[in-house]
C-alpha cells in the first residue's frame, strides 16, 4: 500500500497536520460503530434463526467499506505526512497509536455483524476471546518494542483491513446472506472468521515478537532488562484479562448476552487505556505501570455481579452497573489522552543522561548527569522535533 499512500500525500496540502489525518481516520472508525450500533445492536440483523431482527440496509456496506478504506488511508499517510512537513516525532507517534489501541475493539465488533451471533455463527462469548486475540497482539507488539527499542508493525494489520473491506463490498453486493454457508465438518463463515483470526495470531506476530525481543538480548541491541522488568508490562493486560473473563463467564444473569456490545466497548476502552500507558513507557524510557486505577471500578463491579442472583431485577442492575462502568472508562480515557498530549510537561530526550523537561510555556529544566540548569525560553523557539509529552 506504500506506493498508493505516496501518490495520496503528494495532494494533501502541508498546512493540515498529521494527527488531524490521524484523527480524522480515527473517526471514521467511530462512525462505522455508531452505524452498525444503530442497524444491528444485539448482532441479530444477518442471522436467519432470527427474522424478527431487521437486516441491515445494503448501503451501510457500502459506506462501512469507505469508512474503513478512509481510516486506513489516512492512518498510512499521516507519518508521511509528517515526513514531508518536518514535523515527526514522538507526540504523532503516541497520538497515532494510542487510537489505533482503541481501534481494535471498533473495527472488529463491525465485523462480528457480517456474521452475527446466530448459532449458524459464533457465539458472543466466542467473539470476546477473538477480541483478546486482536488486543493481545496489539499489546504484544509494543512491549516487544519496550524491549527492544524497535516497532515491528506484522504484515497482519494490513491484510486484516484490505480483507475487511473486501468483505464490507461482498456483502453490499450480494446481501449478508452470501455468508449463510459451512464447508465440509459443519464449519461456517461464522467459524473461518474465527480461526483466521487466531491463525493469523500465531502465523504473524506472536512468533516474530518473541524471536526480536530473544535477538535483541542476544545481540545486545535492547534494553538489557531483567526477566521480570522485561515483562512487567505483560502484569496490567493480564489482570485486566483475568477480571474481565471471570465477569463473562461467572455472571449469573450472563452479562454478556444481555449487552455484548457494551461489554465489548467496556472491555476495548479499558484495554486501550492500559496499552495508552505502555506506550507512553516505552517511548520515554520509564518504568511501565502495573496497575490501573481502572481495575477498581472494575473489580467492584465484578463483585456486585458475581453476588447477585439471576432475577429480572438483577439484570437491569447489571445492565446499569455496565452502563456506568462504560461511561466512566470512556471519561476517563478520553481525559487521560487530554492530559497526556495537552496539559503536561514536554520532555526532549538528548541521550543517555541528558533530557530537556519543558516548564509551561517561558522556561525549561536541562538536565545533565546529576546538574539541572533553569533555562527561560520564549514560545516561539519551541518549535523542534522529537518532543514528547508527558502528564504529570
Amino acid at each position: 500500500m506504500h506506493p498508493f499512500w505516496n501518490f495520496v500525500v503528494m495532494f494533501c496540502p502541508k498546512w493540515v497536520a498529521p494527527n488531524l489525518l490521524t484523527f480524522s481516520g480515527f473517526l471514521f472508525t467511530v462512525l462505522n460503530f455508531f452505524l452498525f450500533a444503530y442497524y444491528d445492536y444485539d448482532f441479530y440483523a444477518s442471522s436467519v434463526k432470527h427474522p424478527e431482527a431487521d437486516p441491515i440496509p445494503r448501503w451501510v456496506w457500502l459506506i462501512a467499506a469507505i469508512n474503513i478504506f478512509l481510516a486506513y488511508t489516512l492512518d498510512g499517510i499521516d507519518g508521511k505526512q509528517a515526513r514531508k512537513t518536518q514535523t515527526s516525532g514522538p507526540l504523532g507517534e503516541l497520538f497515532d497509536h494510542g487510537l489505533d489501541s482503541w481501534t481494535a475493539i471498533l473495527i472488529p465488533v463491525c465485523m462480528y455483524s457480517v456474521f452475527g451471533r446466530g448459532p449458524e455463527s459464533i457465539s458472543t462469548l466466542r467473539f470476546y476471546f477473538c477480541l483478546w486475540n486482536v488486543f493481545i497482539n496489539f499489546y504484544l507488539s509494543h512491549w516487544e518494542k519496550y524491549n527492544t527499542g524497535q516497532l515491528f508493525l506484522p504484515w497482519g494489520y494490513d491484510a486484516s483491513m484490505v480483507a475487511t473491506i473486501v468483505i464490507f463490498l461482498v456483502t453490499f453486493i450480494y446481501g449478508d446472506q452470501v455468508w449463510s454457508f459451512t464447508i465440509p465438518g459443519n464449519i461456517s463463515a461464522g467459524h473461518m472468521f474465527e480461526i483466521a483470526f487466531y491463525i493469523s495470531a500465531l502465523v504473524t506476530n506472536l512468533p516474530v515478537v518473541l524471536w526480536n525481543i530473544y535477538m535483541s538480548y542476544k545481540n545486545k541491541t535492547g534494553k538489557m532488562r531483567t526477566f521480570w522488568e522485561a515483562n512487567r508490562p505483560l502484569v496490567p493486560v493480564l489482570l485486566f484479562l483475568l477480571l474481565s473473563t471471570v465477569w463473562v463467564t461467572c455472571s449469573p444473569v450472563d452479562i454478556i448476552e444481555l449487552d455484548p456490545r457494551f461489554i465489548y466497548l467496556t472491555t476495548g476502552t479499558i484495554f486501550s487505556n492500559i496499552c495508552c500507558r505502555l506506550i507512553v513507557s516505552q517511548m520515554s524510557s520509564t518504568r511501565c505501570e502495573i496497575f490501573n486505577w481502572m481495575f477498581l471500578p472494575t473489580g467492584l463491579v465484578v463483585a456486585l455481579s458475581l453476588l447477585l442472583p439471576d432475577t429480572p431485577t438483577n439484570k437491569t442492575l447489571n445492565l446499569c452497573m455496565l452502563y456506568i462502568l462504560s461511561l466512566l472508562a470512556i471519561v476517563s480515557h478520553i481525559h487521560y489522552g487530554t492530559c497526556v498530549l495537552g496539559e503536561g510537561a514536554f520532555v526532549l530526550f538528548l541521550g543517555e543522561g541528558a533530557f530537556v523537561l519543558f516548564l509551561g510555556e517561558e522556561a525549561f529544566v536541562l538536565f545533565l548527569g546529576e546538574e539541572a540548569f533553569v533555562v527561560s525560553l520564549e514560545e516561539e523557539s519551541r518549535d523542534m522535533e522529537n518532543i514528547l509529552i508527558l502528564s504529570i
